[in-house]
């Protein structure tokens, strides 16, 4: 099974979501945003899938830092700029597998979705 992680090393919810594939002995594909950046046609294909509202983070203060063209721009076709500039807007994790996306980290989701 192919499973990539996208999140920030340092995120909480990011570690806990790491030790959870460690722990099931699954192998996956981390992918760093801030070393590696993020791609706006994923990001496209992850708001088609999951939804603007799943996959954007309006709890984080980066998403507070954002001026009002930013967040406008969020609400459409710019979205996946905005996020591509401002990584940490981006719900963490995203997990793409065989199976589909996960987003966030929700054991019984996980559990349900990856084994």
């Amino acid at each position: 099974m192919s499973i990539t992680l996208y999140g920030i090393p340092n995120c909480d919810t990011v570690k806990k979501a790491r030790n959870w594939l460690d722990a099931k002995g699954l192998d996956y594909t981390f992918h760093d945003y801030k070393k590696q950046g993020a791609d706006p046609a994923r990001i496209d294909d992850w708001i088609a899938t999951a939804g603007r509202e799943r996959i954007v983070n309006k709890a984080g203060t980066t998403y507070r830092k954002l001026d009002e063209a930013q967040k406008t721009a969020l609400g459409g076709d710019a979205a996946a700029g905005v996020l591509c500039d401002n990584t940490s807007v981006i719900k963490r994790p995203i997990v793409e597998h065989p199976g589909g996306l996960l987003v966030g980290f929700k054991e019984a989701e996980w559990a349900a979705a990856l084994g």
